[in-house]
């Protein structure tokens, strides 16, 4: 009888240190694998393009299968494409061609109305011109392409390509209305990154039309050439962590990160003016000439966006990916939408995203959505959605702050999005979910209480027995 008890003992013993290490574990592998606390992975296409060189490859893009697809010039590189799990496609002009016909088309005199990117699928540069193209500058610019050669392809496309401000509806700064893109930090100052055409360095920029309170400054920025600026947030605006973008009907997606997109992938635009939108990439590196000027390293994508939905954020799989700079249409009948990518425009600018790994003060985060006076939650914005009376009611911010902690967006296939909300963002148990996710990291402590319980129990048994004289 004392063997039997002797060894009941020791298994409790022993299965409690287990269950101790296998709850250690659980918990560590959770928090590791937090998002934002490492850099998105490369796309294996990416990588493909990369090692392979330009004059073997002419880029890559995702299936409608969502399998790898890489444009190879020769049966070797195919055959490298396929050991490392992609599919390969050979076609006649490399990206060194395809580069080589979008810097001719650059060196031709420029036509204001027309765009161009590379479509990996086609092999080809594709050149666009819109409804103020001229039949002579038609003429004129098919007569560049035909000195390029096979690699290019002209197409008459509907509509204006213009950038997206607003200046009819109410404004929320001199220069028109702009949505907010993603907040940013430099490490000291909390800012917002929108697109460039919004307003020069010296734009103020206010949450509300009519506010007495300036919600920030354009402190740095450039467009034409690329299309993006940087609004330092006032000292006086109220601060908070944000790390989300609204998509309107108090619903949020949360970003753990930044990446560049890949052709073919299903992406989401919000903006002031039209809520939130959906799409795919066909192309990187376009070419646009709007009436302003020249904007060159754009992501090409089907989203939809009208006037007001400038600086709006793009994303997807909880990254960012680019800020809304112009195109063609509207979201009644559809067009082209073309973004800033965001990753260039933080390289080039010197900030981070707000929240994101490396963010040393919780402090730095911008006012994104804030409480305002009455209780109400604001975008952190220029425009606040539907509060500033704008067709849609689908107002963009890039975080809740104080007001709603927000969850994932899930896509619903219509070109929306639904999510959900959790109860109010601040206490420690907000600072907590910022860093661990307790959905996670809950199963590993349940195992370590229950272990050391077990741990308890097996000593309280030892030292009855003891007192007994029994053990």
């Amino acid at each position: 009888m004392r063997h039997a008890r002797r060894t009941a003992r020791r298994i409790t013993r022993l299965a409690a240190v287990g269950g101790l290490l296998c709850g250690s574990l659980l918990v560590t592998r959770a928090i590791a694998n937090e998002p934002g606390t490492s850099a998105p992975p490369v796309p294996v296409g990416e990588r493909l393009v990369a090692q392979l060189g330009a004059a073997r490859t002419a880029g890559s893009w995702l299936g409608a299968d969502g399998r790898t697809v890489v444009a190879v010039t020769d049966a070797g590189a195919a055959a490298d494409v396929r050991r490392a799990g992609a599919r390969a496609e050979v076609v006649r002009h490399s990206m060194r061609d395809l580069r080589s016909a979008a810097a001719t088309l650059r060196a031709a005199p420029r036509v204001s109305g027309t765009a161009w990117s590379m479509d990996y699928g086609s092999n080809e540069v594709v050149v666009r011109a819109d409804s103020t193209v001229s039949a002579g500058d038609w003429s004129r610019l098919a007569g560049v392409a035909r000195t390029i050669g096979a690699s290019v392809r002209m197409e008459r496309t509907w509509g204006t390509f213009t950038t997206r401000v607003d200046g009819a509806s109410p404004i929320f700064a001199s220069g028109g209305r702009c949505s907010a893109g993603f907040d940013v930090t430099d490490g000291r100052d909390a800012f917002l990154l929108t697109a460039g055409h919004c307003g020069p360095v010296g734009t103020t920029w206010f949450a509300r039309p009519g506010d007495a309170t300036a919600l920030g400054t354009t402190v740095s920025g450039t467009f034409p050439g690329n299309d993006f600026s940087l609004v330092r947030y006032d000292d006086g605006v109220p601060r908070a962590p944000s790390d989300v973008v609204a998509i309107g009907g108090g619903r949020g997606v949360r970003i753990t990160g930044a990446a560049d997109p890949v052709v073919g992938q299903r992406v989401f635009r919000s903006g002031s003016t039209t809520g939130l939108h959906s799409g795919r990439v066909t192309g990187l590196n376009a070419t646009v000439n709007y009436p302003e000027g020249t904007v060159t390293g754009l992501v090409q994508t089907t989203v939809c966006a009208e006037p007001g939905d400038s600086g709006g954020p793009l994303f997807a799989d909880g990254l960012a990916l680019g800020l809304t700079s112009g195109g063609n249409g509207n979201c009644d009948a559809g067009g082209t939408t073309f973004f800033q990518p965001v990753a260039a425009a933080m390289t080039a600018l010197g900030v981070r995203l707000t929240g994101t790994s490396g963010d040393d003060d919780a402090e730095a985060g911008a006012g994104s959505g804030q409480a305002r006076p009455g209780g109400d939650v604001a975008p952190s914005a220029p425009p606040a959605g539907s509060e500033a009376g704008a067709p849609g009611g689908g107002g963009t911010g890039t975080g809740v702050g104080t007001g709603t902690n927000m969850g994932g967006a899930t896509d619903t296939g219509d070109g929306t999005a639904s999510g959900t909300g959790t109860g109010a963002d601040t206490g420690p148990v907000a600072a907590i979910s910022r860093v661990v996710s307790t959905r996670s990291v809950g199963p590993g402590l349940l195992v370590i209480g229950g272990s050391l319980i077990a741990l308890v129990a097996a000593r309280s048994m030892r030292s009855s027995r003891r007192g007994r004289g029994a053990w």
